[in-house]
């Protein structure tokens, strides 16, 4: 139920964390044990096929997500209203401005009712007022306790979002604890040029 961000310079394995929770890279040791239906929110629009319409997309997407036939006709209105995209759903996506095609996928992933959200700067989709209706979807989500993994290169996003972070440097933890305190912690380090 914890909001967690990842914190470290680009190419130290943030991404590549939140692909391995996610399934979608098999780690070279170890393994990854993850409880309940996860929605990543790591390349959004992954898996749309650009000839098939935003109608098909969302059926097509919401299945990879592991939602049933059912549950995408009951979140259906719900999604294309999300993503505000009603007059151009039957519009194929390849027509589809990049902001429409992340918004859609947004859209999509929260709506699967995941137990494990893994956000991957994502939050910087589309126009201001919808970066506020996805951070209150985000907020909502926290409230009913699910568990939230946030990748950002905003330290005040995370500060403000996440309870805890974690510190990597180039695929092994430097640190974690309250997220505040460490990035703070990692700032202070970036400004002083000091390697993890």
């Amino acid at each position: 139920g914890e909001t967690v961000g990842l914190i470290c310079r680009n190419g130290s394995g943030k991404s590549t964390a939140l692909k391995l929770i996610a399934g979608v890279t098999a780690p070279s040791a170890g393994e990854v044990t993850v409880f309940g239906r996860i929605s990543p929110l790591i390349e959004l629009g992954a898996g749309f096929h650009p000839d098939l319409t935003g109608r098909e997309n969302v059926n097509l997407n919401a299945s990879i997500l592991g939602m049933t036939a059912s549950e995408v006709r009951d979140q259906f209105d719900a999604i294309v209203d999300f993503a505000e995209l009603r007059e151009f759903i039957d519009t194929p996506v390849k027509r589809y401005s990049s902001g429409m095609y992340m918004r859609l996928g947004f859209a999509v992933a929260v709506h699967a009712d995941p137990d494990v959200l893994l956000v991957d700067e994502v939050l910087s989709v589309g126009d201001t007022f919808f970066q506020e209706k996805c951070l209150d979807k985000m907020h909502e989500f926290q409230a009913r306790g699910v568990t939230i993994v946030v990748v950002s290169h905003s330290p005040d996003l995370v500060a403000k979002f996440c309870h805890r972070a974690i510190w990597l440097d180039h695929g092994r933890l430097v640190a974690e604890g309250p997220a505040a305190a460490l990035i703070e912690e990692y700032a202070h380090s970036e400004r002083a040029g000091q390697p993890a």
